[in-house]
């Protein structure tokens, strides 16, 4: 018997339950639970119409530990998928802790009140989840996840030692509407305005917010794209676990649309995140833009177009430079037919079903606390082409990089 709690029913939480289910032989018993029931309630009716399987839900608060402990002594689960938001890894693995359960994330943890991304608050868990015997999987997304896959992928079958790493997450889908988000609004305006880290021989280079753009061409039609250089968690993990990285930059596609959107909204305050006062009471601007945009988790049937996310390592095998391009592409449609989903939710939430098949498979059960990179990558990667993420490598593919 495997049980599982699913913590968080936005609409990765809604990709991630619907990926369990479809494999009873491993997930043997699913809980979806989040502070409002109503959504799990939602995604389990889906599930039994499309599916034919029951799952279970369970409301609980992930800020409160003894609440956590509390749902997860009563159903002792084998694992915790924490598919809530980053600011609350750490009580979820306190609780983990506590009732004796593995974990595992997608995004790292950030403090509520500060747009910083850093492992360092999880990586201290190191000790603890080792004394406890338990796993603790970080970062079991797409970006971080998969990007994390393919680097050790390429690393462990293509170089003797890898030097740059591009990783380009291109989404060409169109939703039609002037401003939304593709995930929680809140999360999303945070990344993109923070500003800008890379790798540089040695250490991390700070620059503006989306100050460093080039165009990128998509392989199988899938188009040309401006990519905006920026800040993700996964350069901190990489570049200390592949230690002969001289480069490592994160680049993302955005639309003037979106672009512009954003500037005028940073410009009149709305993506700020200190509380102000209005009419008596205390808001924080950011929180209210996202109760007014699209909830991503409707964005399904009205996104077309395809994501193309992949990884361009450049190192030396057999004394040779060479290059070396390993990308999925993936189709808003396809992922809506499948799982009443649009292919953001859906490149993070099969990732995560992934990465806890191999922590219940016994693949990566290993106490301590691991970003993805540090565990062998070849079943997961076999996992992905079998479960809807399918991957192709292009050795030298010509690309004129910054």
């Amino acid at each position: 018997m495997s049980k599982v709690v699913i913590i968080g029913a936005g609409g990765v939480g809604q990709v991630v339950a619907f990926k369990c289910a479809q494999l009873p032989e491993v997930f043997t018993e699913i809980t979806l639970a989040s502070r409002t029931e109503a959504k799990c309630i939602d995604i389990a009716q889906k599930i039994k119409q499309t599916l034919n399987r029951d799952i279970a839900t369970a409301q609980v608060d992930a800020d409160n530990v003894p609440e956590l402990v509390e749902l997860l002594n009563k159903i002792k689960p084998e694992l915790v998928i924490n598919v809530a938001l980053p600011y609350q890894d750490l009580t979820i693995m306190d609780a983990c802790l506590e009732a004796g359960v593995h974990y595992m994330d997608t995004a790292n943890y950030e403090p509520l009140d500060t747009a910083k991304f850093e492992y360092k608050w999880q990586w201290a868990y190191q000790e603890k989840f080792e004394k406890a015997g338990l796993t603790a999987l970080l970062g079991s997304g797409f970006d971080p996840g998969a990007t994390n896959m393919f680097t050790a992928y390429l690393a462990k079958h293509y170089f003797d030692e890898i030097h740059t790493l591009d990783i380009i997450d291109v989404n060409g889908g169109d939703h039609g509407y002037p401003f939304a988000t593709n995930f929680n609004p809140e999360i999303n305006i945070r990344e993109v305005t923070a500003e800008c880290r890379h790798w540089e021989d040695g250490q991390f280079v700070t620059t503006p917010a989306m100050s460093c753009k080039q165009t990128f061409t998509c392989p199988d039609e899938v188009g040309t794209y401006n990519i905006y250089r920026m800040y993700h968690e996964e350069l901190e993990s990489l570049t200390k676990h592949f230690p002969t990285l001289k480069r490592a930059q994160f680049w993302m596609s955005f639309g003037e649309s979106y672009l512009k959107h954003l500037e005028v909204l940073g410009n009149v305050g709305m993506t700020g995140i200190e509380p102000i006062e209005f009419q008596g009471q205390q808001i924080v601007p950011i929180q209210f833009l996202k109760a007014l945009l699209p909830d991503p988790s409707t964005l399904g049937p009205r996104t077309k177009g395809k994501t193309c996310i992949g990884c361009v390592v450049t190192g030396i095998k057999d004394g040779k430079e060479k290059t070396v391009y390993l990308y999925n592409v993936k189709d808003h449609q396809d992922c809506y037919g499948e799982v009443q989903s649009q292919a953001i939710s859906y490149t993070t939430g099969v990732p995560a079903m992934i990465g806890a098949k191999m922590i219940l498979q016994g693949n990566w059960k290993k106490a301590g606390v691991w970003n993805m990179e540090q565990l062998d990558p070849d079943a997961f990667m076999d996992d992905m082409n079998q479960y809807g993420l399918p991957w192709q490598v292009i050795e030298n593919p010509g690309f004129d990089l910054i």
